[in-house]
């Protein structure tokens, strides 16, 4: 009895001791710890080196895409912008890319280019590229991508300023148009705003902005607006007829009531 007793003791006593877990040691015995700065100067060199193999592969890539290049596309090259024409080499020198940077979808006479990563897309001089298709070895048109959109350019006029201006401006109104349906007509005046700087010519603009200002209790700045909407529009000379012009018509009759209304005040 007294022996039972004495191995149950035993027992508790082992129960309750602590574990040991055997580990091999991470470091092992006269080994050398690599200090931080070793570790830093390594990361240097495996960094400039992968910086120099990019330098080469772009002046590579530029050496290609300017060798009998036409005037125009040189032009473009150099100055670091996608054109219409262009080959694929040259579309990478105007962005100043390499091939890792896109990733490329390609079939019989056509190829389309779009960036390989949506975080860190190719931009050239006048924003980021999105898509790039190209026909028969050369580029038929090209997008580009903005926080208002999209914006395609697949003819010679539509890569001119003008037309850059004018898709802005587009851009603007389709932005500010949604915020009045929303009801934020200080945000929806504000792209108005900008939009017409942008095109003073659009007359309907002029309505737009006269309208917003007249809501919001701005009798003298909405009466300039409604009397430059007006003039734009030279109304005797025009006469808005037929389905098409039915909101032209609408706008113009509102305007010269508006007028009236408050040139009285």
């Amino acid at each position: 009895m007294i022996n039972r007793i004495v191995v149950l003791g035993l027992m508790v006593l082992a129960a309750c001791a602590p574990k040991r877990i055997e580990q091999r040691p991470i470091i092992q015995m006269g080994e050398v710890i690599p200090d931080s700065d070793s570790r830093i100067a390594v990361a240097a060199v495996e960094s400039e080196a992968a910086r120099n193999a990019l330098s080469a592969s772009r002046d590579s890539i530029a050496i290609a895409a300017l060798a009998g290049c036409s005037p125009a596309i040189c032009e473009a090259v150099g100055r670091g912008e996608v054109a219409l024409g262009m080959n694929e080499a040259q579309v990478l020198a105007a962005t100043r890319t390499t091939g890792g940077a896109w990733t490329a979808r390609r079939s019989a006479g056509s190829a389309v280019l779009v960036p390989a990563s949506s975080m860190e897309a190719p931009r050239d001089m006048i924003g980021n590229v999105a898509m790039v298709q190209l026909r028969n070895g050369q580029v038929a048109s090209y997008t580009y991508r903005d926080a208002r959109g999209l914006r395609v350019v697949s003819s010679p006029a539509q890569a001119t300023q003008e037309a850059r201006t004018a898709a802005m401006a587009e851009a603007l109104v389709r932005e500010a148009d949604e915020m009045a349906a929303n009801g934020d007509m200080v945000g929806a005046l504000d792209r108005y705003d900008r939009a017409a700087t942008l095109n003073p010519r659009d007359a309907i603009l002029e309505y737009r902005i006269a309208s917003i200002l007249d809501r919001q209790l701005r009798p003298v700045e909405a009466l300039m607006r409604y009397q430059r909407f007006l003039h734009q529009m030279e109304l005797e000379k025009i006469e808005a007829r037929g389905d098409a012009h039915a909101k032209l018509a609408d706008a113009i009759a509102r305007a010269r009531e508006r007028v009236i209304i408050l040139e009285k005040r």
